[in-house]
């Protein structure tokens, strides 16, 4: 009970002491040997010839009833790669001109449902399908996924196969929301929060892990705050000890719109405790997702407890996705993924001495130490690196379409390794760059925060219903660019691009439109404003600026 409240008011890192005396497989304190932590993700063999990493998925996931006669796709992925990874096959190429194209077939216990010609090195094709004559259940459908290929007239073909799981749910019992997964973007798609219907719309959450216990249970006027500055989403951290009170903040949050992300850190490992808030919680018209292991990695929690916690959730609703968030740097990835659809980092280097640790006066080196951000380098680039590296290794398990990956962005300090709070320009950076680097949520640690951090992410949730038009559209087309330490995201929809852009120098910097790929036209629009501008053909950032601005 202790370590609970403890934890509420403390940023997770701290616990590494209540938990044991290691953290990522580290040892940490002064009296204790270097021992190399082991759990790194395995880097993928070279291929000495070309390998296909043939991937197919369904573009939604769950489907319902309700979309048995509404036409669907299943996404074809077909990279050509020279690294091993999970499902790639050797594959013969033509020693000039075009790759050509794969013949695909889409198979449910033998029956096709779709089959088309899919370019060689092709990604996000969709081959259109319908549900019809597929009977909505609990248990997914097993797919199959064939692909045949031939070089040249004369070439004898080759043969790929891929695998894929088919979820058509039957209708929510009792009234209980659904939120889907988009494949094709990794987007959460849900119906309005106040449970008073609607039609499926992007959500891109936004909001901040939010105090429980001597915060939300005393002042429900705080919720009105949140929905007024323009957040959708709010993550209660436990422990919930007054349930009256917790039935008063969700009833709430709903009936202001507000989405519920339903933290189970205390629970997820015991199973009766995960039916029991799971069967509480279900029928919330706003729950958006569950959430279940908060750093598993870094504490001493079984590797098959995010996973087997994963499918008790999955049995008793599945029509809400799973999250977790991962601290480690590179430690047991793949086994802490499994158990979730929507894995976070939290990348916290604001403020911190990355290479020294003040709370046990020890380094901190890629075996050794607890500095608060593992294998980090004090710099922003810390959390592009983190989101690169999560994105990739999920590609390289095959998993690229079935998990999305958020952040979350430091928004405390002045406590055990953070010396200083971010400030509100800090906070965006983080923010925008997670975002430029495939994040699809913002939910930052914790609230209360300081006064310009909240208003800082308030401006920012304000842009994204405009913003994530582009950055949540299954047609964008995306461009990635860092130029002088400025990072930019390009996101092309129909002739016209979001640039959203951040400055990650403690001083000025300006970069030209003229060469940003995917960019045409003169006419720019801002969006969102914190410390840029646009004028004279440049866009112009003050120190830690972020501007966002739609061209064309």
């Amino acid at each position: 009970m202790l370590l609970a409240a403890f934890a509420a008011f403390c940023a997770a890192s701290c616990l590494a002491q209540a938990y044991g005396q290691t953290w990522c497989g580290k040892n940490y304190m002064k009296t204790s040997p270097v021992v190399p932590p082991g759990g790194q993700f395995p880097v993928p063999a070279a291929s000495s010839q070309p390998l296909l990493a043939f991937r197919c998925e369904p573009a939604i996931k769950p489907y319902l009833p309700e979309d048995i006669l509404t036409p669907s796709s299943f996404i074809i992925d077909t990279p050509i790669t020279s690294s091993e990874v999970v499902g790639a096959a050797p594959i013969s190429l033509p020693e000039h001109g075009s790759l050509g194209s794969v013949a695909v077939t889409v198979s449910v216990n033998g029956r096709p449902l779709a089959a088309g010609l899919v370019p060689l090195n092709a990604t996000k094709f969709e081959l259109p399908f319908t549900l019809v004559g597929l009977s909505p259940r609990t248990e997914v459908y097993d797919v199959t996924c064939a692909a045949e290929y031939s070089p040249g007239l004369l070439s004898k073909s080759q043969k790929f196969s891929s695998t894929a799981a088919l979820s058509l749910l039957p209708d929510p019992p009792d009234g209980r929301s659904v939120t889907k997964m988009d494949l094709r973007t990794g987007a959460l798609l849900a119906k309005p929060a106040t449970g008073k219907g609607g039609s499926y719309e992007t959500v891109f959450p936004i909001g901040f892990y939010t105090n429980f216990g001597g915060y939300l249970d005393s002042n429900l006027t705080l919720l009105n705050e949140l929905a007024a500055q323009g957040f959708t989403v709010v993550h209660p951290v436990p422990t919930f000890d007054n349930l009256t009170a917790l039935d008063l903040v969700l009833d709430r949050m709903q009936e202001l719109g507000l989405y519920l992300m339903y933290d189970m850190r205390w629970t997820y490992m015991n199973d009766t405790g995960v039916t029991e808030e799971v069967n509480r919680i279900k029928n919330r018209p706003n729950l958006l997702l569950w959430y279940t292991g908060d750093e598993p990695d870094g504490t001493s929690d079984p590797l098959n407890a995010t996973s087997h916690s994963y499918d008790l959730i999955n049995s008793l609703d599945g029509y809400h996705p799973v999250s977790l968030v991962l601290n480690c740097e590179n430690y047991f990835f793949t086994e802490y993924t499994s158990g979730t659809d929507i894995v976070m980092q939290d990348t916290y280097m604001i403020g911190n001495n990355v290479t020294f640790s003040s709370q046990w006066d020890t380094v901190c080196t890629p075996d050794y130490g607890d500095c608060g951000c593992d294998n980090c380098k004090g710099e922003f680039e810390d959390i592009s690196t983190r989101m690169d590296d999560f994105a990739e290794r999920l590609r390289d398990d095959g998993w690229a379409r079935t998990k999305a990956v958020w952040t979350v962005p430091q928004a405390f300090g002045g406590d055990s390794y953070w010396k200083r709070e971010p400030t509100g320009k800090e906070y965006i950076v983080q923010s925008v760059l997670g975002i430029n680097h495939g994040g699809l949520g913002v939910v930052a640690w914790n609230d209360p925060t300081p006064a310009d951090i909240k208003a800082s992410a308030s401006a920012l949730a304000l842009a994204l219903p405009t913003m994530k038009e582009f950055i949540l559209s299954p047609s964008a087309s995306f461009a990635h660019i860092a130029t002088g330490r400025v990072d930019i995201g390009v996101w092309t929809v129909d002739g016209r691009a979001l640039v959203l852009a951040t400055n990650l120098n403690y001083a000025a910097a300006t970069v030209p439109l003229a060469g940003l790929p995917g960019v045409k036209g003169k006419s720019v629009k801002q969006v969102f404003d914190s410390g840029a501008s646009f004028a004279g053909g440049k866009f112009t950032f003050e120190a830690t600026g972020t501007g966002g601005f739609i061209v064309g």
